[in-house]
């Protein structure tokens, strides 16, 4: 009820000219947070799974890349990950890899 009071008494006409401005900047942080809470912060939370699922890959594990090529990790090298696809060996870089195990990255475009 508190919050409530407060927000009408932000709102609420005075005598001087200052209302618009208060106004507007209610305005302008209630569209900050909403651009943080709907497309900043999920963004950097997918981001910070994406790195740590990179993170954890090992040898042998099965991996999917972005272009769509389904193999298994033979070696890693920094950014580099020599990916084993049928008879082939295939350098990719480390960002590229979308999907380790069935696991999926929350970056990934589905």
């Amino acid at each position: 009820m508190t919050s409530t009071l407060l927000a009408l008494a932000l709102i609420a006409p005075t005598d001087g000219g200052s209302s618009g401005l208060t106004m507007l900047i209610v305005q302008f942080g209630a569209i900050i947070a909403i651009f943080y809470f709907l497309l900043i912060r999920p963004q950097s939370q997918a981001r910070k799974k994406h790195a740590q699922l990179l993170a954890n890959l090992k040898k042998g594990d099965e991996v999917v890349t972005a272009g769509g090529i389904i193999g298994k990790v033979r070696d890693i090298k920094d950014n580099r990950i020599t990916v084993e696809s049928g008879q082939s060996q295939l350098v990719v870089e480390r960002a590229r890899i979308v999907q380790v195990g069935s696991e999926v990255s929350p970056t990934a475009n589905q």
